[in-house]
């Protein structure tokens, strides 16, 4: 991992050199040597910690068997200008540059204890320190990546159409959501805050009635947790169950009754239509008959022959019965 630490700028490096440089004169090292070990790093140590939020942390200095001459902290936080703590063992002297943080302080006295303290941790105490140890043989270093851990908080509720909406708010880093049993359809959102926190809520939702009670896992870098609750017995079916065995039976039944209502009023149009059309034609014809008969001349001489041998028929009738 690499530590953002930037090369000494000439203030600082000023203000350690004349720190330095009023050494008395039982120091045995004038301020000149001072500033050349200062400049002369031996291997350094680098630490990942991880600190749960509203306790306390302890950030330990290199330990050395040669007699140490300065203690300097270094403190790099996010959105804010880097820290410097020092202490000088001679003359049991400290200096504070842009240091506006209470809650971070010397473990104890500095000519006792170099640890440098952090109570309690808050989230903005997230960032990069180092502990240098100034010795006569060389500057012992300590670096620490310090990541503050804040415990989300854990819900459980349900929706409609058995739905469940399971919350772990406020974490850090993200927390991680699963479900016993998994459901048919899930959703995860992450919601990202100004401090650095993330919320991350999942929805679930089961479409089998068979499932009664649900249980919701929250599992984080401070604690995992679990909780359960239970389905609401009155919402069975979901959103596509709804539509499956409801909606679509109606537009069923919608549909095969007007193909019916259309078939049956054609039908009935028909017969009517037909019912009408048969005295037409009888109308039609009888005027056409009436014509044939009256403008026919061989059906007149026709019907004049029958009359005359009706009339015939007649007379010899008449003759017989007379004799």
């Amino acid at each position: 991992m690499l530590y953002p630490w930037r090369t000494a700028d000439l203030g600082l490096l000023l203000i350690l050199t004349v720190f330095l440089g009023a050494a008395s004169s039982s120091s045995n090292m004038d301020g000149k040597e001072m500033t050349q070990n200062y400049s002369t790093p031996l291997p350094e140590v680098n630490t990942s910690l991880s600190v749960v939020m509203d306790t306390n942390a302890v950030l330990h200095c290199p330990r050395t068997l040669t007699r140490v001459v300065l203690t300097r902290w270094e403190i790099i936080l996010r959105d804010k200008p880097s820290c410097t703590k020092a202490h000088r063992s001679d003359t049991n002297e400290t200096k504070e540059i842009n240091c506006t943080d209470d809650r971070i302080t010397w473990a104890s006295r500095p000519s006792q204890n170099p640890d440098l303290q952090i109570a309690p941790v808050a989230v903005t105490h997230d960032g990069y320190y180092r502990c240098v140890m100034v010795t006569p043989d060389g500057n012992f270093n300590h670096n620490y990546h310090l990541q503050v851990l804040v415990s989300p908080e854990a819900t459980l509720s349900l929706s409609r159409n058995r739905t469940a909406v399971c919350k772990a708010v406020a974490g850090k880093p993200a927390a991680q959501i699963s479900w016993t049993p998994e459901g048919d359809d899930c959703v995860t959102e992450q919601e990202y805050w100004g401090n650095g926190t993330v919320t991350v809520q999942s929805t679930c939702s089961w479409e089998v009635p068979d499932v009664t009670t649900v249980a919701c896992s929250v599992s984080h870098l401070t604690g995992n947790r679990s909780l359960c609750i239970e389905l609401l017995p009155g919402t069975k079916h979901s959103e596509k169950s709804y539509i499956l065995y409801i909606i679509l039976p109606i537009l069923i039944l919608i549909v095969v009754g007007s193909i019916w209502f259309l078939k049956f009023n054609g039908c009935r149009k028909c017969k009517l239509n037909k019912r009408e059309a048969t005295p037409v034609v009888e109308d039609e014809m009888e005027p056409y008959a009436s014509y044939t008969e009256k403008n026919n001349p061989l059906y007149d001489t026709t019907n004049k022959v029958k009359m005359s041998q009706e009339l015939q028929n007649e007379v010899d009738c008449t003759g017989l019965h007379t004799l």
